[in-house]
């Protein structure tokens, strides 16, 4: 089943079957002994990112949103490492990749093979990663006792709507703080907002598909744009470090340089997605998807019925 809310169900309904699936799903992933473990890494950690999305959807009708977002935020900050160790090596070759016409990409082959060996230490630890799969694993399990019986206050739009709003409100929050400090912080803060957004709207899809298709596409080309731009700074950072001890001076300094340049195109095309899809005042945005959502209860089951 899909992620988005349920024809025939409760919202509390629908938020439990969206919760036990993303578990389930998750649990399965694990155990699939033909998945690359460090594909299951990447799978597990997108679903914790669903569901924490879906705890704020209904966080002012969930007495246990406090408790569980912190619990599925810590499950998959355990798994970070493998997925930080192979993010900077394909920030690396995309970065070169994307210069080759400027740089001489070969004189770069010994920074390389720092990024690479890193990456390959890290992978070659099997019993390091299945012992952190093992410990997510139970966890995975233990939370889908309890995800079967998690409540709601309210149901209909009014168990939705506070998140969606407050949601909405974090993200032009922070756009607007971009706009007087442009820090890696405040975009990063920004590209969380926008995903849990995006989230949102994926689980709204029914009450208009076309729309919320469009909407979520939107958001996902954003969220794209910013995490690129998150992992490149990142990367500078890790060239200041230890880790970007095979580059010789002039290396990183250049490689800094192409960093700077790649991210002003990134933002530069970010802007307008942002300023676009935060246009809206929240209320608005509550009170139009409010009227679809009533449009959407009313009509079900009489697709075809005339005027």
């Amino acid at each position: 089943m899909a992620y988005r809310i349920r024809n025939g169900k409760s919202v509390q309904g629908s938020f439990r079957a969206t919760a036990v699936e993303q578990i389930d799903r998750s649990i399965a992933e694990i155990l699939d002994g033909e998945l690359d473990r460090h594909e299951a890494v990447h799978q597990v950690r997108k679903r914790c990112k669903k569901l924490r999305g879906l705890f704020r959807l209904v966080r002012s009708q969930f007495d246990a949103y406090a408790d569980e977002n912190k619990f599925f935020r810590d499950a998959a900050r355990d798994l970070s490492f493998v997925r930080d160790a192979q993010s900077t090596l394909d920030c690396f070759d995309d970065l070169l990749e994307r210069s080759r016409e400027h740089v001489d990409v070969e004189a770069f082959a010994a920074v390389r093979t720092g990024f690479v060996e890193r990456r390959q230490q890290i992978a070659s630890d099997h019993a390091g990663l299945d012992e952190k799969l093992d410990r997510f694993l139970s966890k995975m399990q233990e939370a889908r006792q309890r995800a079967v019986r998690w409540k709601l206050h309210d149901d209909g739009f009014s168990a939705v709507s506070g998140g969606l709003v407050q949601t909405f409100r974090d993200g032009r929050q922070t756009l607007r703080k971009i706009r007087r400090e442009l820090s890696d912080e405040n975009i990063h803060e920004l590209r969380k907002s926008v995903k849990y957004h995006g989230y949102h709207a994926a689980w709204l899809r029914p009450i208009w598909p076309s729309l919320m298709n469009g909407w979520r596409r939107a958001t996902e080309q954003l969220a794209e744009a910013l995490g690129d731009d998150h992992d490149l700074a990142v990367f500078h950072q890790t060239l200041l470090s230890d880790m970007g001890h095979t580059a010789s001076d002039s290396d990183r300094q250049l490689l800094i340089e192409l960093i700077d340049r790649r991210r002003r195109e990134l933002q530069s095309a970010a802007r307008p997605l942002a300023e676009r899809l935060f246009a809206e005042k929240p209320k608005q945005l509550g009170s139009r998807l409010g009227s679809y959502w009533k449009v959407w209860k009313a009509t079900r089951g009489d697709r075809h019925k005339p005027f």
